[in-house]
Formats: C-alpha cells, sequence, structure tokens
C-alpha cells in the first residue's frame, strides 16, 4: 500500500509543471503577508538558488617538513607556526607517529607545514615505521626544518638525523628549540658543527625566535610543491575517515593511497593526529582524514587520548563526508552507534563502509544483517560499502558511494517544487486534529545545502510523528542518499486585524 502512495504522489508532482509549481508557490510566499512574521524570516525567506562557480585548479603550495629525534618540541613548534593547537603535544615522547599535513602561511606565503614523528636510527617496531613515515616526509617535502634541543645539544641521533638530511640534499634550516634565555644559547653555538650552517634559537613554547626561522623558510620554499601536483582552489573534497580504535582505518587509507602513508599497528590507538592525504580515487583527487580512534566519551578520556578526540571532532566538523568505518568481526558495539550519531550531528554526508567483508562466513552474516537493522536503523540512508582494507576489495566502490552521498550533501530543491511536494503530501495525508484544531502548512521554503535544510512555515506545532513522515517524504521523493535533512518550523500566528 505506501508503495502505492508513492506512485501516486510522484504521479500527481509529474503533472504539475515548473511553472505551475512557481505561481503556486509564489501565491503561498504572498499568503504570509497575513501573519506575524519576525525579523530573522526575512533571511529565510530570500536566498539565491543559483548554481556555486565552477572552480579551476591551481598548483599546490610547497611543503615543508618538521624532522628531529622525539621529545625536541616539532609538534608544539608547529603549532606556533600555524597559530593553532592542531597537532597532539604531551609531555612524553612518541605522541606524533604519523606525518601530518596543516595549512600554514607567512607574510602572504600560503605553504603545508609537515610534522613528523620522532627519528630514530636503528629503531625497530612501531618506532622503526614511525621514523619511516619521518623520512619520507622529508623525500615529498620542498625544505626541512631539523628542530634540536638547545639545551642538550647535538647528540648521536641528531648526528644521525644529519647523515640522513645529506643524503636527501633538500635545504634544511637547523632549529635549536626551547632557547628561553640568553643563558641557554651556550650549547646553541655549539650546533655550527653540524655543519648546517647558522643554527636558529627559537622556543617553541613562547614564540621567541620563530618570525626569523619563517622568514629564513619562506625563502628557501620554491613557488610551487615539487611532489603536490594540482588541486582545485577550493581544495579537493574532504573526507574523513572516523570509527572505534583498530577498526582498519589506516590500513585502509594506506591501500587508497597505493603506500604505506600512515603507521599501521596491532596496538590500538597508533594514530593520534588527523592525517590528511591526496587521494586518487574514481577519477577524482579526494582529501582523506585518518583520525584516531574514538574508544569512549569524551568526558573519560585524559591526556593525550582526549585532545586526540577533539581533533578528531575538529577534522569531522572541516570534512565534507565522513566514512564511519565498522569492523564486520565484532557485533556492532553501542560505540559505534555513537561514532555515527557524532558524525550524523556535525551534519556531514555519511557512508558506512564494513572492512573485513572478505573473512565473513554465512553465520555471521546472517546476525550482522539483523544488528544493522536492529542498531542502525536510523542511518539507513546511508550508503553501505563492504570492503577489505587489507587486500583492497571493493574500495573501486567507495567512489561512486561518496559521489551519491555528497551530491544529495548540496541538493536544492526548487521552493516551487517543495511546495507543490507538501501541498499534494499534506493532501493525502492530512496532519491529525489536535484539541479541535488541525495546523496548517502555510509555506515552505529550503534556505541552505550542506546539509539540506528546510524550513516550514506552519499555523501550530507539528507532531513529532508527523515532522518524521515528511522528512521520510522529502527523503524518498528527492533522493538524499547519504545526506542528513533538517526540517524544522516556524510557528506564525495571523496578523490581528485594526
Amino acid at each position: 500500500m505506501p508503495a502505492v502512495e508513492d506512485d501516486r504522489l510522484a504521479e500527481r508532482l509529474a503533472s504539475i509543471t515548473e511553472e505551475e509549481a512557481e505561481a503556486r508557490a509564489a501565491a503561498l510566499r504572498a499568503g504570509l503577508s497575513d501573519y506575524e512574521l519576525a525579523e530573522e524570516d526575512a533571511a529565510v525567506l530570500e536566498f539565491d538558488e543559483d548554481d556555486e562557480d565552477y572552480e579551476p585548479y591551481v598548483a599546490a603550495p610547497p611543503a615543508l617538513a618538521v624532522i628531529g629525534r622525539p621529545n625536541v618540541g616539532k609538534s608544539t613548534l608547529v603549532n606556533r607556526i600555524t597559530r593553532s593547537k592542531e597537532a597532539v603535544v604531551e609531555d612524553v615522547p612518541g605522541v606524533t607517529r604519523d606525518r601530518v599535513s596543516y595549512d600554514a602561511e607567512w607574510n602572504g606565503k600560503d605553504f603545508t607545514l609537515v610534522d613528523t614523528g620522532g627519528w630514530e636510527q636503528d629503531a625497530r617496531g612501531m618506532h622503526k615505521r614511525v621514523a619511516e613515515q619521518a623520512e619520507m616526509a622529508v623525500d615529498e617535502a620542498d625544505a626541512v626544518i631539523f628542530v634540536v634541543d638547545g639545551l642538550v645539544g647535538a647528540t648521536a641521533v641528531d648526528e644521525a638525523v644529519v647523515r640522513m638530511l645529506r643524503r636527501k640534499k633538500k635545504p634544511v634550516l637547523l632549529v635549536a628549540n626551547k632557547v628561553d634565555a640568553p643563558s641557554h644559547m651556550s650549547e646553541v653555538y655549539g650546533l655550527w658543527n653540524l655543519g648546517l650552517g647558522e643554527p636558529y634559537p627559537v622556543s617553541a613554547l613562547h614564540g621567541t625566535g620563530t618570525g626569523d626561522l619563517l622568514d629564513a623558510a619562506v625563502k628557501a620554499l620554491p613557488e610551487f610543491a615539487e611532489h603536490g601536483g594540482m588541486i582545485p582552489t577550493g581544495g579537493p573534497r574532504r573526507v574523513a575517515l572516523v570509527g572505534r580504535p583498530n577498526v582498519g582505518k589506516s590500513s585502509l587509507l594506506n591501500k587508497l593511497a597505493g603506500s604505506d602513508r600512515v603507521v599501521v599497528d596491532s596496538v590500538a590507538g597508533t594514530t593520534m593526529d588527523p592525517v590528511d592525504e591526496f587521494i586518487e580515487l574514481g577519477g577524482e583527487t579526494w582529501r582523506f582524514v585518518d583520525t584516531a580512534g574514538i574508544r569512549r566519551r569524551q568526558h573519560m578520556a585524559s591526556g593525550s587520548e582526549y585532545y586526540a578526540m577533539l581533533r578528531t571532532q575538529r577534522a569531522l566538523d572541516k570534512a565534507e563526508v565522513a566514512v564511519v568505518l565498522l569492523s564486520v568481526e565484532e557485533p556492532v558495539s553501542e560505540q559505534d552507534v555513537r561514532i555515527i550519531q557524532m558524525a550524523v550531528d556535525s551534519g556531514r554526508a555519511l557512508v558506512v563502509a564494513y572492512n573485513k567483508w572478505d573473512l565473513m562466513d554465512e553465520e555471521r552474516r546472517y546476525y550482522l544483517e539483523r544488528e544493522v537493522t536492529r542498531d542502525l536503523a536510523h542511518i539507513a540512508w546511508a550508503p553501505r560499502v563492504n570492503v577489505s582494507a587489507l587486500t583492497g576489495w571493493h574500495k573501486d566502490k567507495l567512489a561512486p558511494a561518496l559521489d551519491t552521498a555528497l551530491t544529495s550533501w548540496g541538493r536544492r530543491i526548487s521552493t516551487g517544487r517543495l511546495n507543490a511536494f507538501l501541498g499534494e503530501l499534506v493532501a493525502a495525508h492530512p496532519h491529525p486534529v489536535r484539541g479541535g484544531k488541525q495546523p496548517r502548512i502555510l509555506f515552505a521554503t529550503q534556505p541552505s545545502t550542506k546539509p539540506p535544510r528546510f524550513v516550514l512555515f506552519t499555523t501550530g506545532f507539528l507532531d513529532p510523528g508527523y515532522r518524521r513522515y515528511i522528512t521520510r517524504r522529502l527523503r524518498e521523493t528527492f533522493d538524499f542518499t547519504g545526506s542528513p535533512i533538517e526540517v524544522s518550523m516556524r510557528v506564525r500566528e495571523k496578523r490581528k486585524r485594526k
């Protein structure tokens, strides 16, 4: 029966021409003059429905890598240069593990600042992979900031870093960090012996000396990145990979990138900072952001884990679409549901990816479908992709799902077509009478997209169930697959006759 009703509604809408729809909307809009409107209603009722302009491609800005042994203050310096607290900082070595990119600017010069984990010679296990990531950052950088501890002076590890840098043949600026007073300069003078030229004494914590360092850095940088390629002026579409720890986010990013872009380890919580990477997928460049796994409620986290969660939320807020990764090996958990709700509440487009699908047997598939129906029914509108981060199985399915979600996220329904839809909908299913009154929808408009937001001007409050009904029919009729949509109402009373 519902399918028959859907067909009838579609037929009635198809029979209404654009001219008729616009005329009906104009009449309804004029009818609002009989009602008491608030000042903020004007902004909702007047908006531009024109499409956005095409964004041409430009060359990527140059990259400046920050490297050094563990705990010399690299991330603190990155935060000082970017004038933010984006990089996770804690007074223990090894907090930063991946190479993490940040947009930076100095005296009108835009560049990409790359934070890295501590470089150690003869490192093993995870520390070896962290060092490999730092070395890759040097390979792809256009210039390097080499940070040493100005209070300690050059160590054997620092000298090993110098030998590595000489092999790379990149411009290097030597920085003596933690120089907070003139009395600390005695160790700085000895850094000339490293053969990298004049050391720059700075205090990343207090900001002293960073201006001179950045003046020299921008002089050493070329106009454009050697390895950056071309990117849209507005930047590639941003995709945030979110999920519980150890669900396979970093492995998926590495497989999409075709290289070991981020550190992967069996230890949960390896990723601490959001890691950006440009990915070629489906014939388009995307900016994927690998985020720290969220293992608990924010108020229960502490230390670097707490700040990593804040940065995950910030990465999600900056993204356009969130890919929530779930592991098919484990039941859908309360934490999975909470992470999905975080993505929905942030207003991002949404794709759900089920990882390790190639390892699932028929029995687990049966129970997984039941879990999805029971626990994820509220996001049945999100595209679903079954993948294997380890083998790359079905990774090509991700681009169409992202395109679908982002198209829905930016979809705008014309005012005429929207009011025609609501007119037919209400005629077929009017709002129930409550207390002898039946609220009416006077006019509807869509003032914004990304995500789509609809405002209904009504004569009374609509029942929550009826609002959900309108939302569901909007989604089904105009295809908002992959995008949250918001339907709000503004109750307005009729003007009193004088």
